[in-house]
């Protein structure tokens, strides 16, 4: 999978010129998102099929600074998926230098519309082999 590519932005700066702690959140779920287009399974088709996925918790650890008008490169690995209930890896670096912004992870689960716990082995098992393959190629 390719790297999500994104560019700071002047309104996503603090006073002091930085980005805003908040908006690597933003990143991260934006990344989320080109990622499961990239593996076939997007979120607009997930909840077509009646299938969502909140988050559940979410973990941060800031490394460095990112400045407006860096670029960043977001990678997503899939630490861990039961079918039910996936955690999610994320790196953001300085795409020119390498530098390491961010370590993060998000923890989801799937429900239907009804709100119930709904396993991707079960409700989509094309859904499930995607997400399967993806953590086997973590390992």
């Amino acid at each position: 999978m390719r790297p999500y590519v994104r560019k700071a932005y002047y309104h996503e700066t603090d006073q002091m010129g930085i980005i805003h702690h908040a908006n690597y959140i933003h990143w991260m779920e934006e990344a989320r998102v080109d990622f499961m287009d990239q593996m076939g399974f997007g979120y607009g088709r997930m909840e077509e099929e009646g299938i969502i996925s909140p988050v559940l918790s979410l973990s941060c650890e800031y490394k460095s600074m990112t400045r407006f008008g860096d670029e960043v490169e977001v990678t997503i690995s899939v630490r861990r998926y039961t079918g039910v209930r996936m955690e999610l890896g994320y790196e953001i670096r300085d795409r020119a230098t390498g530098e390491l912004r961010l370590v993060a992870s998000s923890s989801h689960c799937f429900l239907n519309r009804e709100g119930k716990p709904v396993s991707l082995k079960r409700a989509d098992p094309n859904c499930d082999a995607l997400f399967r393959r993806a953590m086997a190629e973590e390992d």
